[in-house]
């Protein structure tokens, strides 16, 4: 099991929002020690990105967003710009194994905690960078959160519904993806560094960018694209490359609905007494998909009689893939996010009662005490090291 996998790994974490700090969540999950630096008096920015908010009983409030990304670090707060913060900081790094900034390209470096700077003094460094646009390039000097990197990336531009329906035009997704998948990207490549750490004995910097990582995630759509040159278009809940896969209206609510292969297709056909799997226009995949308007008419027609949990129960029957449109409420009701211990409920020694989502690389059960979030961390002047 993956528990404590990191126990003795001291990670400085100056990164702030959530892109860093979700990566060096990971790694305080994984067992690591981060020592989270933060501004003086505000903090990281996310602190104050509320409401809804948890408040101690001395009133000072812990934004719900700055809970969901710095789980399991102790917080200090310090203003390196000044010779004692810095001096108090570079103690912290001269024996980590990992520091992670996600400070614009060359801010560091004013203050001697660029990373050519502080192999120097620990040559076993592992120093991640996260920014925008990577440490070169004509836009590495450009800021950016986010949502840019959505729209910069193409994600929006597929995302939403279809141009000439109701509702037509680009969406961003209901979270901050490319955050999380530069997290994602961040942390595995602090775990390969680690282990090439091992065998060389040598650190290095890692540079991670939003823009890479918006890039990449488009996986099968950027495929389509290179392989047909045609950009994707906003098909709204639909699939660019399976049918039906998509979501339907019962007679009382939602489902979605996601057939994988033309054996699961006629599997549907015969829970729905339909020949559709014998015509020609939808006999395949492929097929299914040229002529999706006229299919999905077909299906819109036949599923608008069913009760939602009637098809759900009818299609675990038949082994056809479905799926119910749950609010977050019903999610932490559902019977096996319930029994994979997703919820998982803390004790905050100043905030009190507090529920947070369990790490999915952590197995359920694997750690007896999750780790809190941390309130605002002491000044540096009055911690040890």
């Amino acid at each position: 099991m993956l528990v404590d996998a990191l126990d003795g790994v001291r990670v400085v974490d100056l990164s702030r929002i959530l892109a860093g700090p979700w990566c060096t969540q990971n790694l305080a999950d994984l067992g690591a020690h981060v020592l989270k630096v933060e501004r003086p008096v505000q903090g990281d920015d996310t602190r104050a990105w509320g409401p809804p908010f948890v408040s101690t009983p001395e009133g000072e409030r812990v934004a719900a967003y700055f809970l969901s990304c710095n789980r399991g670090k102790k917080s200090v707060t310090l203003d390196f710009t000044l010779e004692s913060g810095r001096a108090w900081l570079l103690r912290q790094i001269e024996d980590a194994d990992v520091l992670v900034e996600n400070y614009k390209v060359g801010t560091l470096e004013k203050y001697g905690l660029d990373y050519e700077t502080l192999a120097k003094i620990n040559p076993k460094l592992i120093y991640l960078s996260v920014t925008g646009f990577g440490q070169s390039g004509p836009y590495s000097h450009k800021p950016g959160y986010d949502y840019i990197f959505q729209g910069m990336g193409g994600l929006m531009s597929y995302t939403g519904i279809a141009d000439g329906e109701v509702g037509a035009g680009p969406l961003r997704t209901g979270v901050a993806v490319v955050d999380l998948m530069t997290g994602m990207y961040a942390t595995s490549a602090v775990l390969a560094a680690l282990i090439q750490r091992a065998r060389t004995g040598h650190g290095q910097h890692l540079d991670i960018a939003l823009l890479d990582v918006a890039v990449a995630m488009n996986a099968n759509q950027a495929a389509n694209y290179l392989v047909s040159g045609e950009s994707p278009k906003r098909i709204g809940n639909t699939h660019p490359n399976l049918a039906p896969y998509e979501v339907f209206e019962c007679a009382d609510g939602y489902i979605i609905l996601a057939i994988g292969n033309d054996t699961q297709f006629a599997a549907f056909c015969a829970l729905m007494q339909s020949q559709w799997h014998r015509d020609p226009l939808f006999e395949t995949n492929a097929g299914r998909l040229v002529h999706i308007k006229q299919l999905r008419a077909l299906l819109r027609a036949a599923l608008k009689s069913w009760k939602a949990d009637e098809l759900g129960r009818a299609l675990d029957a038949n082994g056809i893939s479905w799926g119910n449109i749950n609010s977050l409420e019903q999610v932490f009701q559902h019977p096996q996010v319930v029994h994979r211990q997703m919820l998982q409920t803390v004790e905050h020694p100043q905030l009190g009662e507090i529920r947070l989502v369990r790490n999915p690389m952590v197995p359920p059960g694997g750690r007896s005490q999750v780790a809190p979030p941390p309130v605002l961390g002491p000044s540096s002047i009055d911690s040890k090291g």
